[in-house]
């Protein structure tokens, strides 16, 4: 039902108190050491005088999204008395655990799920801390900003506040129906997960001086289904001023991967899901438990539900935004790994590295453009066969995408444009690690989050670190630490990395590994022609 409340809502998610206001939110009441007051009340996290920081785990940035407000946007807050208990990470998105690297620190899964988690110094500056506010992955499937792999301690020792968010995910987080659409002024539905990543950046905006940050410093990240939000804060109207700065690490909502679609398609994919539950109305699925709803969601087969042009958080298509010259324009770090997906899970299945089959799967995949594809992906003997196949899964599922939105921001913004290759192999599982090993061809998807934000010693359970890893890791967090704090990578003891708008043609790329070194831009011929089949 549509309602004066609408308004108050858009105006939380999109405007920003001034920085004045915010400053004399600090000056409100004197509070001990962990306490801060927030717009809505006090709320107390743990102080660690020893460590220089203070720990808020679980600070609520909207209602709880449960009974008439499922499949509504995010609602502001409503004021509590007394002093809120943030020390502990609060109920993860509901989920399943897709992946075993998803090591939560939450204890509980539930549909009241929009809270966040900060890591702040306990020296101030004048002026507000730089702030990092990073974006989990997961398909949009799963995930949660307690993960250790997220965890914002070692950042937060670089001089800014670091910021995890919980948002909707799946069925709950991305479904659309027309009778959604009916409901809502802007006569759209879906994107619920990007619309709460949206409202915590506006809370982030609103509160963040009061723990010690700059609200006109906050740089974005995130990887995989977390870099794709990044790319698609910088073109919503809902976050995209809202953000100084932005690190994509593997993904973009940008064809094929995981671009918005029209909500007519979008509406449609849903009233087939609902069917698939055996329900007709959204009265009906609204009076499903969160368990019986996930519990049908799941045996309907986990079906991928996609982004939407909204007409609010979307307000046209990524591509034209840009074209438009109405993304953000601001500083953005991006890249990708070097073996993102092995050949055989995204292109030969079980069939062997061998000619006659590798073709077959190529013609399959690409039937009218085969032979252009061919010409960049050779094919040879078994091990060139088993690269091509590697670096052609690898590229039509996510690497592409990244590329193609490091060249937007190239052609469509002065701002200084920083693109990354990570090299750097995983080591062996500890469980694993007096097994023989099989040399990778490069790294895979994901490996290169513990290492950016400094966390191999929480995950030195499941992987056997080398002194090799940690170097890495020492250099790779640095330059994203630089460009959180000064908007540039470089600094002092690191290899230049220059900045690709300075340069036509072919991009400097920092390749990250062993020994760290920029250099220009290989294959890109590959993407070219990938970008001639996808038409974007």
């Amino acid at each position: 039902m549509k309602s004066l409340n609408f308004a108050l809502v858009l105006l939380c998610l999109i405007s920003a108190c001034s920085t004045s206001e915010q400053k004399e939110m600090t000056k409100e009441k004197s509070l001990p050491e962990g306490q801060t007051m927030t717009e809505n009340g006090i709320v107390e996290g743990k102080y660690d005088a020893k460590a220089g920081l203070e720990y808020y785990f679980g600070v609520p940035y909207a209602k709880p999204p449960v009974g008439d407000l499922r499949w509504k946007a995010p609602q502001a807050l409503e004021n509590w008395e007394g002093v809120l208990q943030t020390k502990k990470f609060a109920n993860r998105p509901m989920q399943n655990k897709l992946w075993d690297d998803l090591a939560y620190r939450s204890d509980t899964i539930s549909e009241d799920c929009l809270y966040l988690n900060i890591w702040a110094p306990v020296e101030k500056t004048a002026d507000g801390l730089p702030v990092l506010v990073y974006i989990h992955g997961g398909g949009l499937m799963a995930g949660d900003g307690s993960e250790l792999r997220y965890d914002g301690e070692s950042m937060a020792k670089k001089g800014m506040l670091v910021v995890t968010i919980n948002y909707r995910l799946n069925i709950f987080g991305l479904l659309s129906l027309p009778e959604l659409s009916k409901e809502t002024e802007y006569n759209g539905s879906g994107n619920y997960a990007l619309l709460d990543q949206a409202a915590a950046l506006a809370w982030v905006n609103r509160n963040i001086a009061a723990f010690g940050g700059n609200p006109k410093r906050v740089t974005i990240a995130g990887e995989s289904a977390g870099s794709m939000s990044v790319s698609a804060h910088m073109v919503s109207p809902l976050s995209r001023n809202l953000i100084a700065g932005a690190i994509g690490e593997s993904g973009a909502v940008i064809h094929p991967t995981g671009a918005p679609i029209s909500l007519k398609e979008a509406e449609k994919t849903g009233s087939e899901l609902m069917k698939s539950l055996g329900k007709s109305s959204l009265a009906e699925l609204r009076a499903m438990s969160s368990d019986e709803l996930w519990k049908a969601y799941n045996e309907a087969g986990h079906s991928r539900l996609p982004l939407t042009i909204d007409g609010y958080f979307f307000d046209k298509g990524v591509i034209d935004t840009y074209k438009a010259g109405q993304q953000a324009k601001i500083p953005l770090l991006a890249g990708w790994n070097s073996a993102e997906m092995h050949g055989s899970w995204g292109l030969m299945g079980e069939a062997p590295f061998e000619d006659q089959a590798y073709q077959a799967k190529v013609k399959e995949r690409f039937p009218e453009h085969h032979e252009e594809i061919l010409k960049v992906y050779p094919s040879g003997n078994k091990d060139e066969i088993e690269y091509s196949a590697t670096m052609l899964a690898s590229d039509s599922w996510i690497v592409y995408s990244t590329w193609k939105w490091i060249d937007l921001q190239r052609e469509y913004s002065d701002q200084p444009t920083y693109r990354y290759l990570y090299s750097k192999l995983r080591p062996p599982l500890v469980r694993d690690k007096d097994k023989p090993q099989t040399k990778a061809i490069g790294a895979p998807h994901a490996c290169e989050i513990e290492y950016c934000m400094g966390n191999l010693h929480l995950l030195d359970h499941y992987w056997h670190w080398s002194e090799e890893d940690y170097a890495v890791s020492k250099t790779m967090q640095e330059y994203f630490a630089n460009f959180i704090l000064n908007g540039n990578p470089n600094g002092e003891g690191l290899a230049e990395w220059p900045d690709a708008n300075q340069v036509d043609g072919a991009a400097p790329v920092m390749i990250i590994d062993t020994q760290s070194k920029s250099e220009l831009a290989k294959n890109e011929n590959r993407y070219q022609v990938l970008d001639g089949i996808y038409n974007n």
